[in-house]
């Protein structure tokens, strides 16, 4: 994202009211429908993999291509999202992501090859990658200094919410069908259903971005100042607005585009606190948490739950995700970012090393796998307790800690590499783990995650600082210190 939009939260001066204004509650949860998106799209595909595959006959290396590429757009379009808002507007920008999410939902829905599934789910990346960057950003903008931590982790538990949702989804429309590869309605197989419902929250999301005010920072870089301060003290309970476009004015004034000059640095050409978030950003995704949300229907499958077990299985741990997430909400401030990350990769590691164990248990080949008691039970076990401890802390705080640990003239561009980071290593685990199955086998892959787990720990304890309670500029010497 941009350096405007990058700097809003950190220069926010403090309102006057104690608490969130309701009107910016209410414009942040429209607003968070795109982290709805953004779940709904990582997980639309693990109810619908399986018979994708049978239906275009892919291999496991076209199998996961299918899954992956569309992260591959998620990076572009979260690249370009802040420069498109600073242009076009922060609601015009959620009306283009809609669009091209509807697209995509129709597109895959009644896809007739592999090429056009492809575009189909990379234009859908596209959207989904504008989406998860103007959220949070329109959301920091509306929202008063005292709610902003709160109203900004909207966005994570939209994004749990809507993994949970089309996980259900997934499940009654397999169900219906009996089966993802079998005729459910107008003689479209239920797989094609799975896409299709997709439509339905990207219009609401299109709808809602008409519905919403423009953010007033965007209003002010426009000019358009007596419009801004009316958004100002109708959203944000401001009781100076015209002295806060004032403000906004002068911050404006002085920023300037971020660009690689401020992130050089002695450590491979990079400063050390970029490497530290392209380092925390990949561990994000290197601990194998898109394996459980992308593969988990496949996963339970091939140890031996039948279809309808297995859809059931990956709702519950939606809903885990879900209800850690808001746990997690309600004491970031109160615990710290690093005890709770630190607390999350030890448990992370405990979690997977037992479902690494379950799965070295594992009786039989191809589609006729099982787990002897009590190692599916153990598996189980495992991969939820994954899934908590991932809610918990790393799930959200790597975003909250991205948004902290950088010093004003570098957090644009920072920003940028380190959310390029975790696409690319989504897309990364996500594109290698199916064939990876096949070669190596579940216990090896999931020995793997557990490794990533516990050098997060170290990484977590010697490199990342704490920013619980603390301006920018108190905290960027001990940034220095921890990453050097």
């Amino acid at each position: 994202m941009t350096h405007r939009m990058a700097e809003t939260a950190s220069n926010a001066p403090t309102p006057s009211s104690s608490g969130p204004h309701g009107k910016a509650i209410g414009i942040s949860i429209a607003a968070a429908v795109g982290g709805f998106l953004f779940g709904f799209d990582s997980s639309v595909i693990n109810g619908a993999v399986d018979a994708l595959s049978g239906h275009f006959h892919l291999g496991a290396f076209l199998s996961g291509f299918v899954v992956s590429v569309a992260l591959l757009g998620c990076a572009v379009g979260a690249w370009y999202a802040g420069r498109l808002a600073d242009g076009w507007g922060r609601r015009n920008v959620m009306l283009l992501g809609s669009a091209m999410f509807v697209i995509s939902s129709a597109g895959s829905a009644f896809a007739f090859s592999v090429p056009d599934l492809l575009l189909w789910r990379v234009i859908g990346g596209l959207g989904i990658g504008i989406a998860s960057v103007i959220a949070p950003a329109y959301i920091s903008e509306v929202a008063p200094a005292s709610g902003r931590g709160a109203l900004g982790s909207l966005q994570q538990l939209a994004i749990t919410i809507g993994q949970l949702v089309v996980l259900s989804s997934n499940k009654g429309l397999a169900g219906a069908a009996g089966g993802a590869s079998q005729d459910l309605w107008f003689g479209m197989q239920a797989w094609r259903w799975m896409f299709l419902v997709g439509v339905v929250p990207a219009a609401v999301y299109g709808v809602l971005a008409l519905l919403i005010p423009e953010s007033p920072r965007y209003l002010v870089l426009k000019g358009k100042y007596d419009e801004a301060a009316g958004v100002l003290g109708r959203v944000s309970g401001e009781a100076d607005p015209q002295g806060k476009v004032a403000r906004i004015r002068e911050t404006l004034r002085k920023e300037h585009r971020s660009s690689f000059r401020d992130i050089r640095g002695a450590r491979f050409g990079l400063h050390p606190l970029v490497w530290a978030g392209i380092i925390m950003a990949a561990f994000q995704q290197l601990v194998g948490i898109n394996a459980i949300f992308y593969y988990s229907t496949t996963l339970w499958k091939s140890v031996g739950f039948s279809e309808s077990q297995s859809f059931t299985t990956s709702v519950i741990t939606a809903g885990i995700n879900v209800v850690m997430t808001v746990v997690s909400m309600l004491f970031v401030d109160r615990v710290g970012r690093r005890r709770l990350l630190s607390i999350g990769s030890v448990g992370m590691f405990c979690a997977l090393a037992l479902t690494a164990v379950a799965f070295s248990q594992q009786r039989g080949s191809g589609t006729d796998v099982t787990l002897p008691d009590p190692y599916g039970p153990m598996a189980l076990v495992g991969a939820n307790a994954f899934v908590i401890f991932f809610a918990l802390s790393w799930g959200p705080i790597m975003w909250v800690m991205l948004a902290e640990m950088f010093p004003n003239r570098m957090r644009a561009m920072a920003l940028a590499i380190g959310t390029a980071s975790n696409w690319i290593f989504n897309f990364i685990v996500t594109f290698s783990f199916e064939p990876m199955t096949s070669k190596v086998g579940l216990t090896w892959l999931y020995g793997a995650f557990a490794c990533f787990a516990l050098l997060s720990f170290f990484f977590v304890r010697g490199k990342l600082p704490e920013t619980k309670q603390r301006e920018l500029e108190e905290m960027t010497g001990e940034t220095h210190r921890r990453s050097g």
